[in-house]
């Protein structure tokens, strides 16, 4: 039997189909983004977002055949050159770039532009798992734990130049995949501490307050414990760090452009500004609570009409899902993502190679985040920095980004009788 027969026997057409449903629910949510009821535009009328996504569908599809026609060893043997490729792409963006609401995203020529931030997602995926795929790589020393950091950490560098902080923070989601692999569950457990201590810095206005209690939770510890000078002074040492910690904060977020600045405060205070800062966020809430259980009715949502909710076609995608189709609707595109997400972890596990599995966790790391964010930031609960939904949000970058991270996943699991082959 020839390798192309028994690739399209393996491929997990499960995911395939998971994929196509995301992708076609998308393209009709945003036809309904852009019709205002007036005027009878069909979705195919290629003047408007609906009819030119539908030309990054069809591009989507031959991406799709080239990546699963193509030797999944290629993408092993080509995962350092991609990288390297995207980090000069990435260098050279901020010169040769379009500037775009004082960022320079993309570059191109012509009408025809890509965003090189959202291509070097798969291109650092690929080259982790080439580096990290060595029998000898163990993410519990210290010295490879610096080289997988300086891995991830290139691109996300060279994005935040540009500057595109929501971007740069999906890189950051791969720390799943490090988890997965061995990566010591106290730098997680610092992450999540940071985590906290910065939400706290950032909704309480006084820091006084905030110092003042971990200073009496350090004296509590203290006094609690062995009193050792050991343990005295480390723990006097940690208090001093998260209070110093805390009011760096205030100066990072001081230091930030104005707009990215009252997004965060909009996020702790949503009455501060409702029609100004605010404005998005509240819309968006106002047309996802208005669609109820089952939803004002395909092409009936009166938040979409009206242009009510800004970028409503591209990160405030779900808006539309919500009012129209309701709690329903909703709970049916979620339910499609966790179905995804719960397919790629199976497959993930049953590879055969290191390499494999890592850029598979990878894959899954990106897709969760990108899902998880983009609807917490619909619905209130994380500061709006332009993160699409995976599929759904028009764009040509985005939607050929996720594609070729997907199926290049897909063509490596529908290969692994051979790697097996290989390995023995």
């Amino acid at each position: 039997m020839r390798e192309s027969d028994i690739n399209i026997n393996r491929v997990d057409w499960i995911t395939v189909m998971i994929y196509f449903t995301l992708v076609i629910i998308g393209w009709f949510n945003i036809y309904a983004a852009v019709y205002d009821g007036q005027a009878e535009k069909s979705i195919f009328d290629f003047s408007i977002n609906s009819g030119k996504q539908l030309v990054w569908i069809g591009t989507a599809i031959a991406i799709i055949i080239v990546v699963m026609a193509a030797d999944y060893r290629l993408y092993e043997n080509l995962s350092i050159y991609l990288y390297l490729t995207f980090l000069v792409l990435l260098v050279l963006t901020p010169f040769v770039g379009k500037e775009v609401n004082g960022q320079v995203l993309s570059i191109g020529v012509g009408s025809f532009r890509i965003q090189p931030g959202e291509f070097a997602k798969f291109a650092t995926a690929l080259a982790l798992a080439k580096f990290m795929e060595r029998p000898t790589f163990d993410l519990s020393k210290r010295s490879y734990q610096l080289k997988a950091f300086g891995v991830l950490m290139l691109p996300v560098i060279l994005i935040l130049l540009q500057p595109d902080t929501g971007t740069a923070m999906v890189y950051f989601s791969l720390l799943i995949m490090f988890y997965r692999e061995g990566l010591p569950q106290y730098y997680y457990v610092l992450a999540f501490g940071g985590i906290a201590v910065t939400l706290l810095a950032l909704g309480i206005e006084n820091n006084l307050y905030l110092s003042g209690a971990i200073i009496a939770i350090v004296i509590l510890l203290i006094v609690l414990g062995k009193k050792s000078w050991q343990r005295i002074l480390a723990f006097s040492l940690i208090g001093v760090g998260v209070i110093i910690y805390i009011y760096s904060i205030d100066f990072v977020v001081s230091k930030l452009p104005e707009h990215q600045q009252n997004r965060i405060m909009v996020l702790f205070n949503p009455d501060l500004d409702p029609l100004g800062v605010g404005w998005n966020v509240t819309q968006s809430k106002i047309a996802i609570g208005s669609g109820g259980l089952a939803g004002k009715g395909y092409l009936q949502g009166t938040q979409t009409k009206f242009d009510f909710v800004p970028e409503q076609h591209t990160d405030f995608i779900f808006c539309t899902l919500g009012e129209e189709f309701g709690w329903l609707g909703s709970f049916v595109v979620i339910s499609l993502f966790v179905a995804l997400l719960y397919r790629l972890i199976i497959m993930a596990e049953r590879q055969k190679t290191r390499f494999t599995r890592i850029y598979g966790y990878c894959v899954i790391s990106i897709i969760l985040f990108h899902f998880m964010i983009n609807i917490a930031m619909t619905i209130g609960l994380f500061p709006v920095v332009g993160i699409p939904l995976p599929f759904f949000s028009y764009g040509g970058s985005s939607l050929w980004s996720f594609t070729i991270l997907l199926f290049i996943f897909i063509k490596m699991d529908s290969s692994r009788a051979m790697q097996l082959g290989r390995l023995g």
